[in-house]
């Protein structure tokens, strides 16, 4: 499940379990390389935001993003770990399961 984040529901979506959530923008070559890579994981169970940060530049700036895309897990709303660049699907899935338990 894709679900697109802004500065008014971030908190509320973010806030139960674990979510992972990707930063990105529209203009980011491996974000849209990224993005395709994610919509293969669209119909999966696994929950991920997807933030707009030339839209929600406040919420770059809470999680410290220098580049794109990077992706912030989540864990009852705080931070646990980092990916930054652009992930396989495969290494994606694999980073995650270090943090199933």
């Amino acid at each position: 499940m894709l679900v697109e984040l802004n500065e008014e529901n971030f908190d509320n979506e973010t806030k139960n379990g674990l979510k992972l959530v990707e930063f990105y923008t529209t203009w980011c070559s491996y974000c849209k390389k990224q993005r395709i890579e994610l919509i293969e994981l669209e119909d999966s169970d696994m929950w991920i935001g997807l933030v707009d940060c030339e839209e929600s530049p406040k919420l770059a700036n809470r999680f410290g993003i220098k580049g794109f895309p990077t992706f912030v897990l989540l864990k009852n709303g705080e931070k646990i770990a980092e990916f930054a660049g652009f992930h396989q699907k495969a290494q994606l899935l694999n980073k995650l399961m270090n943090y199933l338990a």
